[in-house]
């Protein structure tokens, strides 16, 4: 084992700093050097200009979304994010996306806490980066008990804590130090007394194409959201109201704010919504109620739902409580009736194109630098054109 050890030390597999008889060095003429991986992706660059994005709906077929993908890549899409809930995984769908594209970051949105370790996060991580020329975004979050415990069997507990631990241990691997961590979460090596005892501190085999992979926190509490502010480099809301964005969260960035490294820069803050523009939309933002409701009606038991906590932090507590009784009593539709047009209207991009210009500059005013936007269109030719048009509206 320790000869092993030394040997791979010294291959430095994946490095451009040379071959070994272990593992050689791959041809890398013509490939990227360090100098061209900007810190937030290799097409991106920090402006006054929002980035647009896409959560990847393949509904119809994944092969075809990602044949799409190409068209919305040269339409100017900045960044594109595939979820993971209880579905496939989202790691081999970034990886082939990686394969078929070549400038649209890709971000997993997002990857649960709880179904990997530590290290695994990382090593995945630094993995998706690697074949995609440094163009992966680490997406994280807690998901909710419900799947956790029911579909994954793991306990949900402390979320808030293993997140802060799990990006410590995350950049940790991506800097190649030798990986030891003690924390009230997890523990590298193993101690003494848990497992055979043989646990060695080891350092990730192959050099990362950054040592700084961005990652954006998924949350809407008020503490995740301190710690998304403080640690990561970006923060990923749920049902984003602007105009009532700083009442609700506003402490809670100003908090994690104050005690941010420097070197994370600007806190990126994405938000999804729905995209249509015309005379004759308005009609889709209806198209949002079926899922609002299920959010806050029936993701979680009473007192443990997190978008109905939400919901009530906005101001509609007696909606809320409404919603949650009849979804959980089988009434979806009538559910989702009860859905406020305030929250609905608050929380798109649905209108004409003065209205959707004026909308993107209210959600801008309130410091998003990301949207992620849902195209309501019957074909691929016109939600190209709502891309194209809403790049163009936020540049």
């Amino acid at each position: 084992m320790a000869v092993f050890e030394e040997q791979v030390d010294q291959a430095k597999v994946g490095s451009r700093a040379g071959a070994s008889p272990l593992c050689p060095a791959p041809e890398t003429s013509g490939l990227p050097t360090d100098r061209d991986y900007r810190p937030y992706g290799r097409n991106i660059e920090r402006s006054d200009s929002m980035r647009i994005g896409m959560s990847l709906e393949y509904a119809h077929g994944f092969k075809e979304a990602v044949t799409e993908l190409a068209h919305y890549e040269r339409a100017g899409l900045d960044i594109i994010f595939v979820a993971e809930a209880y579905t496939f995984d989202a790691v081999s769908q970034l990886g082939y996306i990686a394969a078929k594209t070549e400038l649209v970051e890709i971000a997993s949105g997002i990857l649960p806490i709880y179904s990997r370790t530590p290290a695994l996060m990382a090593m995945t991580a630094a993995g998706l980066d690697y074949v995609s020329d440094g163009r992966f975004t680490l997406g994280i979050g807690a998901s909710g008990p419900q799947v956790i415990e029911g579909f994954h069997g793991v306990p949900y507990t402390a979320p808030l804590g293993r997140t802060r631990e799990i990006i410590d241990i995350c950049r940790k691997v991506w800097r190649r130090e030798r990986l030891t961590h003690t924390g009230k979460h997890y523990t590298l090596p193993l101690p003494a007394g848990h497992g055979t005892g043989l646990g060695k501190p080891l350092k990730l085999i192959n050099q990362p194409l950054r040592e700084r992979i961005p990652i954006v926190v998924a949350a809407i509490g008020p503490k995740n959201v301190e710690l998304a502010s403080e640690v990561a480099e970006g923060w990923l809301p749920i049902f984003y109201m602007p105009e009532r964005a700083a009442d609700v969260w506003g402490a809670a960035l100003a908090a994690g704010k104050a005690a941010r490294d420097p070197s994370l820069g600007d806190l990126d803050i994405l938000v999804q919504v729905p995209l249509a523009i015309g005379d004759d939309v308005e009609h889709l933002r209806e198209l949002s109620r079926p899922t609002i409701a299920l959010y806050i009606g029936g993701m979680g038991a009473k007192g443990k739902n997190f978008y109905n906590n939400l919901a009530c932090r906005y101001g509609f507590e007696k909606e809320a409580a409404q919603i949650q009784d009849l979804y959980l009593e089988g009434k979806k539709k009538e559910a989702a009736a009860l859905v406020p047009d305030e929250l609905l209207d608050g929380m798109s991009l649905i209108g004409s194109e003065a209205f959707v210009r004026d909308r993107l500059a209210v959600i801008r005013e309130s410091g998003v630098t990301t949207v992620k936007v849902t195209p309501l269109a019957p074909d691929l030719a016109g939600r190209l054109r709502l891309i194209d048009t809403v790049k163009n509206l936020t540049t």
